[in-house]
């Protein structure tokens, strides 16, 4: 069977079963796409098939472009990766770790022992943590009124730090903040610095912090999977307004889209002849930032709603890069030790084996995160990818 037809099959099957409402996947290696297709419909029990132009939330797929975005100012002197960061932004430096609770429930404070630098933001080794993996943020924001991340306000942002800066890894808003570096140092709002130098280059032109009423009107549903496993349409949307372009997770837009940008960090920062970093740049954010520090297997959720407990490469061993997780180890799937890869909240995902010469990008719009139903297909997706290379 040739890979086209095993891997519509295995979508198909998915869909099939009852296991996702919709779901649109892509390969690519550095000749250009060898694969693409949109199976199911736009909603659970609705009558729009999902296609190409299907529009959906790419989430924390939004991280790898605002690091991009991060880079190309380093490249141009503009951003220092190890300068501390609160020279840019004031605001940053004034935040504090919190090291425990006062009788009245408000936090303990205390300065951080060293500053936070762009490095570290890049690399989740802030001290930032994000509320749906760690309980004392959400015990902050209930004591101190602080909103949540989506909101995309000033005030979520400037929540607590829960360790010192380059002591550990935690999945967090660093993202965020190096987007407010990149407008601090080019002067521009994110979203119109990533349309001039990332987006019209790249030619994706869906992609967007704003969705307007056309690109609305082909947005997949979000979706909930409840206990006994069956899937509900919920409501759901970034806010149309929000005071900060959230670079960290609040990107929308179609899938080969996305797929143009991971061809163009699959070929060294170009595509179709439009350059977005030097090569040497892509070589850099693929190599380890975190030293002897490690990534999590294991990552437990304290918002079941948001996310399930994760389990990222079992028995693989992780480090993160600039912008991206990196598997240390080949996975029993098939990817290249060193593949760049994350993913993002509605159960979207990427990878970009630079090794190998393949990258993928699948998305679905179902909630929570890790979801066991769209796990299983994606490893099987995996597995014929590299199986058929």
């Amino acid at each position: 069977m040739s890979l086209n037809n095993a891997l519509d099959a295995l979508l198909e099957s998915a869909v099939g079963n009852a296991d996702l409402p919709g779901v649109i996947a892509t390969v690519a290696d550095r000749d250009g796409v060898i694969y693409e297709r949109a199976c199911g419909m736009r909603a659970v029990g609705g009558s729009t098939p999902m296609s190409m132009d299907t529009f959906v939330w790419f989430a924390s797929l939004s991280k790898a472009v605002t690091t991009t975005a991060a880079m190309q100012l380093v490249e141009q002197g503009k951003l220092d990766l190890d300068a501390p960061a609160a020279k840019l932004l004031p605001e940053i430096g004034k935040i504090q770790v919190r090291t425990g609770w006062n009788a009245d429930g408000s936090p303990i404070l205390r300065a951080p022992k060293s500053p936070v630098t762009l490095r570290n933001l890049l690399t989740h080794t802030s001290g930032f943590a994000y509320e749906f993996f760690n309980e004392g943020v959400i015990r902050e924001q209930e004591s101190t009124g602080t909103p949540n991340v989506v909101s995309g306000t000033h005030a979520t942002m400037n929540r607590s730090l829960v360790r010192d800066p380059g002591t550990a890894w935690e999945y967090s808003i660093g993202i965020d903040w190096a987007g407010r570096m990149v407008e601090a140092a080019s002067g521009l709002r994110l979203r119109d610095y990533f349309a001039k130098n990332i987006f019209a280059p790249l030619g994706m032109g869906d992609v967007t912090f704003q969705a307007n009423e056309e690109q609305l009107s082909r947005a997949a549903a979000m979706h909930a999977r409840l206990p006994d496993g069956s899937l509900t349409a919920i409501p759901f949307g970034i806010p149309p307004d929000a005071e900060v372009d959230m670079g960290g997770h609040a990107l929308s837009g179609r899938v080969p889209d996305y797929l143009r940008f991971c061809r163009a960090i699959l070929n060294g920062g170009v595509l179709d002849g439009n350059r977005i970093l030097a090569a040497t740049t892509v070589e850099l954010m693929g190599m380890n930032h975190i030293g002897d520090i490690s990534v999590p297997n294991q990552i437990k959720t304290f918002m079941p709603m948001l996310s399930n407990d994760c389990d990222l490469h079992p028995g693989v061993d992780l480090k993160w890069g600039l912008g991206f997780v990196l598997n240390v180890q080949a996975t029993p799937e098939g990817r290249a030790p060193g593949t760049l890869a994350w993913a993002g909240l509605p159960n979207v995902y990427y990878w970009i084996d630079r090794k190998t010469g393949v990258t993928v990008v699948i998305a679905t719009q179902i909630m929570p995160f890790w979801d066991a139903k769209v796990r299983s297909m994606c490893d099987e997706f995996e597995r014929l990818v590299y199986r058929h290379l």
